[in-house]
């Protein structure tokens, strides 16, 4: 999350310039009302990382604020949160309520990691097993840091989310090193209430 010289060998979805890797799956979630897309999800040995970004303030960060909504709505929904340091700073490890096919009743734990930028915040949602083994995480965190906002000039109120977009070409660059890198999917079609 630095300045970038160049923009080649990036997959360019809008505000985020995603680095490729050996394995990497996008997909885009995309929301059914308005047929924007909300969030880029990348897919790496079974685990997977939720991205979105936000316009935030000059003055001030949001993940703070953002923190503790994520820990409310977390707990009304009958789940947890915990903050946990880690590699981006203080993160929150929450345990939500699910049910098995089976009809047996468990946890889901998604790790929320967030980064304040200027006049941008870029939030993360770990899933599957890098949620709870960092091990595991390592490939998506290292992707993480390597992920380019671009902000843009325009003005936007804070928590605006930042606009993505599929690839111009709809179609990803596949440098040497990542030679099964493939054009992101489609991925969920999601609806907001409220």
């Amino acid at each position: 999350m630095s300045e970038i010289e160049d923009q080649d060998g990036y997959v360019d979805l809008g505000a985020l310039l995603i680095a490729p890797a050996e394995g990497l799956q996008l997909r885009l979630e995309v929301e059914e009302a308005t047929q924007r897309v909300v969030a880029v999800t990348m897919d790496l040995n079974g685990s997977s990382l939720q991205l979105q970004a936000f316009a935030a303030p000059r003055s001030e960060g949001l993940w703070d604020e953002i923190r503790e909504q994520i820990g409310q709505s977390v707990g009304s929904q009958g789940g947890q949160v915990e903050e946990v340091q880690g590699g981006f700073g203080t993160e929150l490890l929450a345990k939500l309520p699910a049910s098995g096919a089976d009809g047996s009743h468990g946890y889901r734990v998604a790790r929320f990691i967030g980064v304040d930028g200027p006049r941008w915040f870029l939030r993360g949602v770990l899933g599957g097993e890098a949620a709870v083994d960092r091990d595991a995480a390592a490939g998506l965190e290292a992707l993480f840091r390597q992920i380019v906002v671009v902000r843009g000039e325009n003005p936007m109120p804070p928590r605006d989310l930042l606009q993505l977009r599929l690839p111009k070409d709809n179609a990803v660059p596949a440098p040497q090193s990542a030679p099964d890198l493939e054009r992101p999917e489609r991925g969920p079609e999601i609806t907001q209430i409220g």
